[in-house]
């Protein structure tokens, strides 16, 4: 008996960001495979497809977005249930990793956290990751196995380049480990100056920084403030009053991904920044969101960098041979 092997994309979706997964679903020009998924009483997630899933080549997108435990962990069952329903291949595609701070370990008797989600997911039966914006690149490394690590920085540039056109730009990095990426950017937008705040960092407080002084030519510019995402934001706005205090004309913030947890709408409405813009990586809620906010849509990204993975193409070639 012979048989023409075929393949057969199909697309599941957690219930953390259902917005994003349809978006995806469209531009893929596939629908996204039925499924019950429900918490019982106690908060254990169960998880089942409607439809046949062997020997397909499956796509599981999950936002690790508030509650993250949750979300995380409905993402592993999925995987789990699908390699017991004998899907030919896995990918997780997880536009935020969850837990990236935690790569490393700033103390003695620490966890590396990030490490731990890559293990979980490989025991699991995740054959590849995809993920948009690490907050450091070495997370890749993390998992044995195909990661493909996708940048937003293309979509966001393009929405500065568009919207501020005849604007004197500097590009600022809100402190010094992001200055690789700001001359990635800086790049994009066509040579623009760079500058950073140095910014001290008690690592017993988290989500706290003393921004102290800007190192760089910004007096007169519309400054960019690029950082891979905003949580509380105390920083971004610390940041852009050290920068508006220095002389800059005005404050444009761009991230990937708006955590925003706790007081930070209310932080980055007030900080005096004329925009903020995020991807919709993560699902910003209408009651997080305030008049100057900008939401760009990841979905095509992800549809190209899926549909590239699932034909043996290059993702690589998304960016310029740059990625």
């Amino acid at each position: 008996m012979s048989a023409t092997p075929k393949k057969n994309l199909m697309l599941f979706s957690g219930r953390a960001h259902p917005e994003l997964a349809e978006q995806v679903a469209k531009h893929l020009d596939v629908t996204i495979t039925p499924q019950s998924a429900y918490s019982f009483a106690n908060g254990e997630i169960f998880v089942r497809f409607e439809e046949s899933v062997r020997g397909c080549d499956a796509f599981v997108l999950q936002s690790h977005s508030a509650p993250i435990n949750d979300q995380i962990m409905e993402q592993l069952i999925m995987v789990d249930a699908l390699k017991r329903a004998s899907a030919k291949r896995i990918t997780v595609v997880m536009p935020f990793w969850g837990y990236a701070r935690q790569d490393k370990k700033h103390r003695g008797r620490e966890p590396i956290s990030a490490r731990l989600i890559a293990d979980m997911f490989e025991v699991a039966g995740a054959d590849r990751i995809m993920t948009v914006d690490l907050h450091t690149a070495q997370i890749q490394g993390f998992f044995d196995g195909p990661v493909d690590h996708l940048f937003a920085l293309p979509v966001l540039a393009e929405h500065i380049k568009r919207t501020y056109a005849d604007e004197l730009l500097a590009v600022v990095s809100p402190d010094s480990g992001r200055v690789r990426l700001a001359e990635r950017w800086a790049e994009t937008l066509g040579g623009t100056p760079l500058a950073f705040i140095h910014k001290t960092r008690d690592p017993r407080r988290p989500n706290e920084a003393v921004a102290n002084r800007v190192v760089g030519d910004v007096e007169g510019r519309l400054c960019v403030v690029i950082d891979d995402m905003i949580d509380t934001g105390g920083t971004v706005a610390k940041t852009a009053e050290v920068l508006l205090t220095a002389g800059a004309k005005d404050v444009v913030v761009a991230a990937t991904h708006g955590v925003l947890s706790g007081p930070a709408p209310d932080r980055l409405a007030a900080c005096g920044a004329r925009e903020v813009i995020f991807t919709d990586t993560l699902p910003i809620p209408d009651e997080k969101r305030f008049p100057t906010m900008t939401v760009l849509s990841i979905a095509p990204l992800l549809a190209r960098a899926i549909h590239e993975v699932f034909d043996d193409g290059s993702v690589t070639s998304l960016f310029d041979g740059n990625a």
